[in-house]
């Protein structure tokens, strides 16, 4: 890790690290080029599976376009990195990448709740489990973490200055209000959905092993996809909450600790981008029905790419016969 150099006045600072510099537009990239097209993909899926009747599959929508929009912002965090000028783009793809965290969040404890009303009580609740129910779920959700998240910046005074320095660029060391902000976000936005999506995986998969009506794949397959959702999101998540929550406790007014938190905080950053990366490939390759639409939906452009290569060779070929003749 580089040494991050600090100049102080009065309560400000400048922190030096080329973390952001050398890391970023490669590793932004790498996750750029993987999730983009899997979370294309992942929507198309759930898509069709959501005409088919699937609930779950309108959580994977709005997991899937919350992770677009994230992903699409990355090309303006690699030029951030790279102190190239973004105009008015910086605050905008701040808010997105916040609400993405959050909004996330929520979705997959709805994934994990309603999994666990399925499992674990599937004589009652049926009305929870319909696809009408998943999308007032989703918009309440979204809805909810919109105001909270609006709430906390009109707190903070940084609703009321909507600017590239407000936004983007952090004041150091962090204030005291930005330490409430952070250690708020902590609890609501991870220790929560921690608790609730821990709780939920828990207690199905003892209600699956007390079942015999259900079949040993079923078990396995409900359980590896709740296990890897809840452990990519501990994975990508639990160091960036960790720095936040050290910086919220230590850094406020410090600018020893502000230089010594810089660098952990912009790698934890960019590992929190992982779960938008692999939550649409782990559904797609555990969830049986998700798997048979991948299928159907390669080999439809297998076909389509088939067609237009001998379309073209047809083509070339009737050319050089007229050019022949």
């Amino acid at each position: 890790m580089d040494t991050a150099l600090f100049n102080q006045t009065n309560t400000s600072c400048t922190v030096d690290s080329s973390v952001e510099k050398n890391m970023y537009p490669t590793v932004y990239s790498l996750f750029f080029i993987v999730g983009f097209p899997a979370n294309c993909l992942s929507l198309y899926v759930a898509w069709i599976l959501m005409r088919k009747g699937n609930n779950i599959a309108v959580y994977l929508i709005s997991l899937s376009i919350s992770d677009l929009l994230y992903t699409i912002t990355l090309p303006v965090w690699i030029e951030l990195a790279l102190k190239r000028p973004v105009n008015g783009l910086c605050s905008l793809v701040a808010v997105i990448m916040y609400n993405s965290f959050y909004f996330g969040s929520g979705l997959l404890c709805c994934i994990s709740v309603d999994r666990y009303l399925a499992v674990v009580h599937p004589l009652h609740f049926h009305w929870v489990r319909e696809v009408r129910t998943a999308a007032g779920v989703s918009i309440a959700v979204l809805t909810l973490e919109i105001i909270i998240h609006i709430a906390l910046l009109a707190h903070t005074g940084a609703l009321q200055a909507f600017s590239s320095r407000n936004m983007c660029e952090e004041r150091m060391p962090m204030s005291q209000e930005d330490a409430h902000l952070a250690l708020i976000r902590v609890i609501l936005g991870f220790l929560v959905p921690v608790l609730i999506m821990t709780f939920c995986f828990q207690q199905i998969m003892y209600s699956l092993r007390q079942s015999p009506s259900i079949l040993a794949e079923e078990r396995r397959k409900v359980g590896l996809l709740l296990f890897f959702l809840l452990l990519t999101y501990i994975v990508a998540f639990v160091p960036y909450q960790t720095v936040m929550l050290l910086r919220a406790i230590l850094e406020p007014g410090n600018c020893i600790w502000a230089a010594r938190f810089r660098d952990p905080y912009l790698v934890t950053v960019a590992t929190t981008t992982l779960n938008s990366t692999l939550d649409p490939i782990i559904y797609c390759l555990i969830s049986e029905s998700a798997k048979k639409e991948v299928r159907k939906t390669l080999e439809k452009g297998r076909q389509g790419f088939m067609s237009l290569i001998w379309s073209k060779e047809s083509t070339e070929s009737s050319n050089r016969i007229k050019s022949v003749s």
